[in-house]
């Protein structure tokens, strides 16, 4: 079946231009299947997880359709001349749920729009809002934004969006999740009533399905599970064992000089930090990610990573689906999460642009329900590693606890001391034989030491009635 060219898609000239530049010839499915419906308008569920193509499937026919006005809007440069150009106005929205994703897309509206020469920019927190408000008070045709961000910038009356055609929510479901659906709503209030909308996501729970119900017109359906692209190409082993070793097996692996880049994922973000710092003190160059680091933290883990100064990324969920690197080796889930789609997006880091990858997973007895529902929802078997990880430790903790506790006399102490030390032992047995014989000199309060609890108490009440 001969896959269908970008050039067969209906795009204009400089979009085509760009795409042989990049050289992207063949789309994607999730780009196959919505370019062409988009460009006519409609309104969009896809259904796709990150790293499926979605950020091209969307950013080229919004491109298109604000080029006539963009093009009119800025004309071409010449030198000398006196024409000025119309301020850009906000016609395009995409909201993305973290910074990382949402500076993703805006490189790639950059770098997909060369030629159309649409100005755009990238809101989002963790830093002063300075530049952004600059931008904004310049003029854009296209704002990128998380909703925290955005929402505040509205309210500062900043961000105006009267003039708003196109919507994008992308990452629906993990937007959800983080619980911006307040902060999309209000939002959603200050768009106009007729536009075009495209929503992403995902996974479909209830949430999701409810509000494509209340936002979408009559919209096309189109679903890239993502059992269907790249699963194939990871080898995926899973390893079962006790929590209390999988540091061990962790570091173990890590030794092995294949992986060159890998992600760990945790669960939480204080397990993300405790790990991150583990490694760093076993010698591993190992940065960490997660939603409560700052902005200027977050991309200089990123910038560490891709440059290879730092091997190793330590994630949570919510950092997995604005991660994008095209070399990664390896992905660790160190916990199984509870929910499927989060382990397809978590491996899906690696065997990026058709390459391979490996993905390991630790799993404790308490995690082996989560194990069966991943292979139930992608329909493979995980291939359970043959290395048992059984330490000593573990094994003679638990003979331990079965014994009962016995008190060491003071001989039986000495002579297991004096196999180890004997000089010392010897030095501590001239004091304790000096301490048998008493001393005519010793002051009362050294008697006092010696005597019964009865005896202490008669010479203290004896002491205070001779005070009085």
């Amino acid at each position: 079946m001969d896959q269908t060219s970008f050039f067969k898609l209906g795009l204009i000239a400089p979009l085509e231009k760009r795409l042989k530049e990049k050289k992207y010839n063949n789309p994607t499915p999730i780009q196959e299947k919505t370019i062409s419906k988009l460009l006519d308008g409609n309104d969009l569920l896809g259904i796709a997880q990150t790293g499926s193509g979605k950020t091209a499937a969307f950013s080229l026919p919004i491109l298109q359709h604000l080029s006539s006005d963009i093009i009119n809007s800025n004309p071409v440069k010449i030198q000398n001349s006196t024409q000025e150009k119309r301020k850009p106005i906000p016609r395009a929205l995409i909201i993305a749920p973290t910074r990382e994703l949402a500076l993703q897309i805006g490189k790639s509206i950059e770098s997909y729009g060369q030629y159309i020469f649409a100005e755009q920019t990238v809101i989002y927190g963790g830093i002063k809002q300075l530049y952004q408000v600059a931008a904004l008070r310049r003029g854009v045709d296209i704002i990128v934004a998380t909703p925290g961000r955005l929402l505040d910038l509205i309210q500062q009356g900043y961000v105006n969006l009267e003039n708003i055609s196109h919507l994008v929510l992308d990452e629906a479901d993990l937007m959800l999740d983080m619980g911006f659906i307040k902060d999309i709503e209000k939002v959603l209030q200050k768009l106009p009533s007729k536009k075009q909308t495209m929503l992403f996501s995902a996974t479909m729970p209830k949430e999701v399905s409810k509000l494509a119900k209340d936002i979408l017109v009559n919209p096309i359906r189109v679903d890239v599970t993502p059992k269907k692209i790249i699963l194939d190409q990871i080898k995926q082993y899973v390893y079962l064992i006790d929590t209390g070793n999988k540091m061990n097996l962790l570091l173990d692996l890590l030794k092995s000089k294949k992986m060159t880049h890998t992600i760990i994922f945790r669960k939480t973000k204080r397990g993300a930090n405790y790990l991150g710092q583990k490694l760093y003190r076993s010698g591993f160059r190992a940065e960490t990610i997660h939603g409560d680091k700052t902005q200027a933290a977050r991309q200089r883990a990123l910038r560490q990573f891709e440059k290879g100064r730092a091997k190793i990324l330590v994630a949570t969920d919510v950092a997995a689906r604005g991660i994008d690197f095209s070399r990664v080796s390896h992905v660790v889930n160190y916990e199984l999460p509870n929910i499927p789609e989060n382990y397809i997006h978590r491996i899906g880091r690696t065997a990026r642009a058709g390459s391979e990858g490996v993905a390991y997973s630790f799993c404790d007895v308490s995690e082996m329900s989560f194990l069966r529902n991943i292979e139930r929802k992608s329909k493979q078997k995980i291939k359970i590693s043959p290395h048992s990880y059984q330490t000593e430790k573990k094994k003679s903790g638990n003979t331990d606890k079965s014994k009962k506790r016995t008190k060491y006399t003071r001989q039986e102490k000495s002579t297991s001391e004096e196999k180890i030390n004997p000089r010392r032992n010897k030095r501590r047995f001239e004091n304790n034989e000096k301490d048998k014989k008493p001393n005519q000199s010793t002051s009362n309060k050294e008697k006092v030491q010696i005597i019964t609890s009865k005896e202490k108490k008669r010479f203290y009440s004896h002491k205070k009635k001779k005070s009085f």
